[in-house]
């Protein structure tokens, strides 16, 4: 795909949701299963999770850990935003990385510490491109991309989250 083709498959999306703002408006969903032991098997539509406990939890490693999910999550999301950034800009990205990390005091998760935050205390966002283009553009790409990748966006302005029990 090429920035034409894909501002031809954007164009009347944008112009639908320009015309109908609540049609814009998508309920993703996502739903995890609980399974034997401590875990929870999420379905991706491409395969299925079995999330666990971390090694620094109690956990042996075989399983996913929640919190490296949320790190894919926002390279997955980084790295498509990025590429769709740079297809609009014309550049070309030949390969390249998007790493995601984060630093976690379990303490705070288990409860060792009440000082202690119970989730991430920072996380980076780093890129690596092969590109021919220069500095000032890809600084440009990469500011798009922080404002219009959904995860990061959503890390950074919270939503309410509603907590609720169904039987």
């Amino acid at each position: 795909m090429n920035s034409e083709e894909l501002k031809a498959l954007q164009a009347p999306l944008k112009d639908k949701y320009q015309q109908q703002p609540d049609a814009a408006v998508v309920t993703l969903r996502a739903e995890g299963n609980l399974g034997e032991g401590i875990a929870c098997s999420v379905d991706t539509g491409r395969a299925l999770v079995e999330a666990g406990l971390h090694p620094a939890t109690g956990g042996d490693g075989s399983q996913a850990c929640s919190g490296d999910m949320l790190l894919e999550a926002l390279a997955a999301c980084a790295g498509v935003t990025l590429r769709a950034v740079a297809m609009a800009f014309g550049v070309d990205i030949r390969s390249g990385k998007v790493i995601a990390e984060g630093d976690l005091d379990f303490r705070g998760t288990l409860g060792v510490a009440k000082d202690a935050p119970v989730g991430f205390r920072e996380i980076r966002l780093t890129f690596k491109a092969d590109t021919d283009a220069d500095q000032a553009t890809m600084d440009k790409i990469i500011t798009v991309t922080e404002r219009y990748c959904v995860v990061l966006q959503t890390i950074r302005n919270a939503p309410p989250v509603v907590v609720k029990r169904r039987d």
